[in-house]
């Protein structure tokens, strides 16, 4: 019963807080023409946003996927222990390979390169 009283009350606070977040808040959203872009009178010729560079996003890609690869990587170190050497090395070199075919299709692909 206590467990139901306690999300009770987060549930209240969290409605509250948001009201009032809500209520208090200076953007509003009734008058389109407020918070469009102004141009000297004129309404807008192209969009605001900037282009966002292809290459930037396949790098940013790229250093996700090996950080992943290096968590699991890191586990092997204690693992050493559990495992006889036979296992393990079979193991690590399994995941090197897949790391380093994965560097060598993006190497081939072109995707490394910043300049083209």
């Amino acid at each position: 019963m206590n467990m139901y009283k306690s999300i009770l009350i987060s549930m209240i606070l969290l409605f509250t807080l948001m009201s009032v977040s809500f209520l208090i808040s200076k953007k509003s959203t009734l008058d389109l023409n407020k918070t469009s872009p102004f141009e000297c009178g004129f309404s807008k010729f192209t969009s605001p946003r900037l282009s966002f560079s292809i290459q930037f996003f396949m790098i940013a890609i790229i250093f996700l996927m090996f950080d992943v690869e290096l968590t699991l990587i890191l586990p092997f170190i204690s693992s050493f222990k559990m495992m006889n050497l036979y296992q393990w090395m079979k193991y690590s070199l399994m995941i090197t390979t897949i790391i380093l075919y994965g560097l060598y299709h993006e190497w081939m692909n072109g995707i490394i390169e910043w300049s083209k």
